[in-house]
C-alpha cells in the first residue's frame, strides 16, 4: 500500500558512527544478514568494523559509502518488515541516492555495494591528500556565496556544492581557493565558515575524473525503473529510463547536491510525511529548516523506527 504523502529519505557521508544499529540488529537479525551479504562483496567484515574497528577506520571514503548503503538498505527491510506503508517517493543526499535507487528496485544491492565502494575509491584518488577541501558557509544568500567563489576561484576551482539547507551551503575546490572563499563570504556577511574534516571536494569539477572512471562500472550494470519515483540531486526531478538515471548518478558525482530543491519537490508533490531511512537525524533537521510543513521521523534505533511506523500507518 502506497501512501501518497510520505517519502523516504536516504542521508550520505558523515551520517556514521561507531557502534551504529547494535541495538537494531540484536532486535532485527536482517540487519546482520544484510551486512553479512555487503561483506561477502567488500571482502571484509564491514559489521565488524563499523562495531569494532580502530578510531577513523569507517571514516575513509572508500568505506564509508558501502556501510552507509547497507545500514540504509537495512533499515528498509526491517521498515518492510513491520509496515505494509510503501513511499510515494524517495530521494538521496549525495551517496544516499544510490541507497534511494537500491530501495526503489533499480540497482541489485550486491551491485550497489560495489558501486558505492568503487565510487567511494574513485572520488578519493580523484584528488592527492591535502589538495582540496570543503566547507561549511552559514547565513549568507546562495547568490552571495556563488559571487564570492567565483571571485575567489583565480586559476582554480571552487564552487558551491551541496545546497543543503535555507542559509546553509557547502563549498569545495582547490585547498587554497576554499580558503579565499571563505575570507570572501565572511567579507560579505557570512555568520559562520566551517572547514570540513572530509578527505577530498566531492561534487566539484575536480571529480570528473571520477565520474568518467565510474562510467564504465555504471555501464556494465543492469539498472531497472525505478519502483518508487527517485527524486535526484542533479535536478531535483525523477527519472523512469535506466539509462537516463546512469547519466544522472554519473554527474551527480561533479555536480552540486540540489537538496533544497529535492525537499521542496517532495513538498511540491504535497508530501507531507518524511522517513529518514539511514544512521543519524542529519536530513530531519535539513527538512525541518527548508520546510515545516513536512514532518520527519528517523529509524536508527528501535524506539524511532516503532514510533516511525506507528506515525505512517492508515
Amino acid at each position: 500500500m502506497s501512501a501518497s504523502n510520505l517519502a523516504f529519505v536516504f542521508p550520505g557521508q558523515g551520517s556514521q558512527s561507531k557502534g551504529m544499529l547494535a541495538d537494531m540488529a540484536q532486535e532485527y537479525p536482517i540487519i546482520g544478514a544484510t551486512f553479512s551479504r555487503a561483506s561477502e562483496v567488500l571482502g571484509y567484515d564491514l559489521w565488524d568494523l563499523c562495531q569494532n574497528g580502530e578510531d577513523g577506520a569507517i571514516d575513509m571514503t572508500e568505506v564509508t559509502q558501502p556501510l552507509l548503503l547497507t545500514a540504509s538498505y537495512g533499515l528498509w527491510q526491517v521498515w518492510q518488515s513491520l509496515s505494509d506503508i510503501k513511499p510515494a517517493y524517495m530521494a538521496g543526499h549525495s551517496l544516499g541516492e544510490w541507497s534511494a535507487l537500491t530501495c526503489s528496485g533499480v540497482v541489485a544491492f550486491e551491485d550497489a555495494v560495489r558501486l558505492v565502494r568503487s565510487r567511494g575509491q574513485f572520488m578519493q584518488e580523484a584528488v592527492a591528500p591535502g589538495v582540496g577541501s570543503m566547507a561549511a558557509i552559514i547565513g549568507v544568500d546562495d547568490d552571495l556565496i556563488r559571487q564570492c567563489c567565483e571571485s575567489a576561484a583565480g586559476e582554480e576551482v571552487v564552487s558551491p556544492v551541496n545546497y543543503n539547507s535555507p542559509g546553509q551551503v557547502v563549498i569545495a575546490g582547490h585547498k587554497a581557493a576554499v580558503e579565499r572563499a571563505i575570507e570572501a563570504c565572511k567579507a560579505a556577511g557570512a555568520k559562520k565558515a566551517v572547514p570540513l574534516a572530509v578527505s577530498a571536494p566531492f561534487h566539484t569539477s575536480l571529480m570528473k575524473p571520477a565520474a568518467d572512471r565510474l562510467a564504465s562500472l555504471v555501464a556494465e550494470t543492469e539498472f531497472k525503473a525505478p519502483v518508487v519515483p527517485v527524486i535526484h540531486n542533479v535536478h531535483a526531478q525523477s527519472e523512469v529510463e535506466p539509462e537516463r538515471i546512469k547519466e544522472v548518478m554519473i554527474q551527480q558525482i561533479y555536480q552540486p547536491v540540489l537538496w533544497v530543491d529535492c525537499v521542496q519537490a517532495l513538498a511540491a508533490k504535497r508530501v507531507t510525511q518524511a522517513v529518514e531511512c539511514g544512521p543519524g537525524k542529519v536530513l530531519c533537521g535539513l527538512i525541518k529548516r527548508i520546510d515545516r510543513s513536512i514532518s520527519s521521523d528517523s529509524t536508527d534505533s528501535i524506539d524511532a523506527m516503532s514510533k516511525a511506523v506507528a506515525a505512517n500507518s492508515n
